[in-house]
């Protein structure tokens, strides 16, 4: 049994010995086409990055739009490697020609199946042509709410980030197709505030007050209209709304300060900001 076994084995071991010594050059040319590949595809990495480098630089000295350059690299960066891919394929010796007709073919069915990257895609390059916003703009995307500063626009996506420094990344297709708004197109916005004061308070006081609080904010643009006015008189409390404009970049940090010292400054004289509530009286 013990000789059987050893026969089979060496028997086996001739047989893969002849097969090796038989396909040994298909063997070593194999070895070495893989490792020209290797080679090949390393070094056309460092060559891809070294070409992005350059139309970087082009860019930043040009001043072009960054969401421009940001579209530009993804898309330099996607074709380099396609490129590079292909030219390694023709290494292994296959044809062109039939490269080429796996492309088109296959290009067709990704198309079909990837529909909505294709809008995404087609969104990103309107989104560039149109210039509805740029890196650095805060924006609201109107039917689901998102909004943030833009910092990427890229092949297929637009990534936001929060004031709480979240990302938010939203396909370029539903930014072209719905409704948004750019927060920051403007250099100056208005400051629309709307405070309550009490029946019984002097109203005439109040807006000379508003005013005054108006007046002592740096942040205001006095060549724009300040304005003071009874807005509403509603169910407990007449509304003064207060207009003013500001530096778009300012206008959180003068809002807050401003709601601030008008209820420190309402606080000081005496006056009332009520809230909602039920007068009951009987008869």
């Amino acid at each position: 049994m013990t000789e059987e076994v050893a026969k089979e084995t060496t028997e086996e071991m001739n047989a893969l010995m002849r097969y090796l010594h038989g396909h040994l050059p298909s063997i070593v040319e194999f070895g070495v086409k893989v490792l020209l590949a290797l080679i090949f595809f390393f070094a056309g990495r460092i060559l891809i990055k070294w070409v992005r480098r350059i139309v970087k630089r082009a860019f930043e000295r040009s001043n072009a739009d960054k969401g421009v350059g940001q579209f530009v690299d993804s898309m330099l960066k996607f074709s380099l490697y396609a490129l590079l891919l292909v030219l390694i394929a023709t290494n292994f010796g296959v044809d062109t020609a039939s490269v080429a007709a796996v492309i088109a073919s296959a290009g067709v069915a990704v198309g079909l199946a990837l529909q909505g990257s294709l809008s995404n895609f087609a969104g990103g390059v309107l989104i560039l042509l149109l210039k509805p916003f740029v890196v650095g703009d805060y924006i609201i995307e109107d039917n689901h709410g998102n909004e943030g500063t833009v910092k990427e626009i890229q092949l297929f996506y637009t990534k936001l980030t929060t004031v709480d420094n979240k990302t938010i990344v939203i396909p370029n297709g539903m930014l072209t197709n719905n409704s948004l708004t750019n927060v920051t197109a403007r250099d100056e916005r208005q400051l629309d505030l709307r405070i309550g004061v009490s029946y019984d308070a002097d109203l005439q006081k109040a807006k000379a007050l508003m005013l005054h609080i108006l007046d002592g904010e740096e942040k205001i643009m006095r060549e724009r209209d300040v304005l003071v006015f009874v807005d509403e008189l509603g169910s407990d409390s007449v509304i003064l709304g207060i207009r003013a404009w500001v530096p778009t970049v300012d206008y959180w940090t003068v809002r807050w300060r401003l709601l601030e010292e008008i209820k420190l400054q309402m606080d000081a004289n005496g006056m009332e900001i009520p809230y909602r509530q039920i007068d009951v009286h009987a008869r």
